[in-house]
């Protein structure tokens, strides 16, 4: 089954060169392209993707607008924000608003088609370069308050989340938890709806920002 993707970059030579890639593999499909947010929002919302491959700076509309517009719409979308910026602070807003990774146009082409999979399947990406910013960015030297929603995760659910903070896989989750994968999917579920979060990119954001980042001593 082939993954739709939907391209939005203001730079017609690098949507043209990422869609002629994209073409060339199996399991991926260009449904459509867009130059600015807004146009791209409305052939979301039009085309219902799989993932969206978004830029940040753009007429119209910039990322960060378009991204929340289309998140707010479907929640369940997989937005990939591919930049060159590496703002840090564009990087905590755009998790913040529900993207499901950020990643840098200096990436490698199997690093974006193993990341557009992921995203897919539901797990959160980041240029490697990004993770080390965005701990530095979120983590406070000041003892973090415990929001009261914590208390309502279970001892294995708060270890789930813990693991989330750091990027991994399920699978690599479900192995050193030693449970099925199956079990993690459902920690992950309970953890967002608990939480009120929309993506696991938010879940991490959050366990780094409330010092659940690392294992209770």
């Amino acid at each position: 089954m082939s993954i739709n993707v939907l391209l939005v970059d203001d730079h017609e030579l690098f949507r043209s060169g990422l869609r002629s890639i994209l073409q060339k593999q199996e399991g991926f499909n260009i449904v459509g392209e867009a130059a600015d947010g807004l146009t791209g929002v409305k052939l979301a919302d039009q085309l219902k993707p799989d993932v969206v491959l978004l830029d940040l700076d753009m007429p119209v509309m910039n990322g960060k607008e378009a991204l929340a517009q289309i998140i707010g719409t479907h929640p369940e979308m997989s937005v990939l924000m591919l930049t060159v910026s590496e703002d840090v602070n564009d990087l905590a807003e755009c998790m913040r608003v529900g993207a499901r990774g950020y990643l840098l146009k200096n990436i490698n082409i199997d690093f974006l088609l193993t990341s557009i999979r992921r995203a897919v399947d539901g797990d959160s990406v980041l240029s490697p370069e990004m993770t080390t910013k965005l701990v530095a960015r979120l983590r406070s030297p000041e003892a973090p308050a415990y929001p009261k929603e914590i208390d309502s995760l279970t001892p294995r659910e708060r270890e789930t989340l813990v693991w989330l903070s750091t990027g991994v896989s399920n699978k690599h989750i479900a192995r050193h938890m030693d449970v099925a994968e199956s079990t993690v999917k459902v920690h992950v579920q309970n953890i967002l709806r608990k939480l009120n979060l929309v993506s696991r990119v938010q879940a991490a954001v959050y366990a780094v920002e409330h010092g659940l980042d690392k294992p209770a001593s």
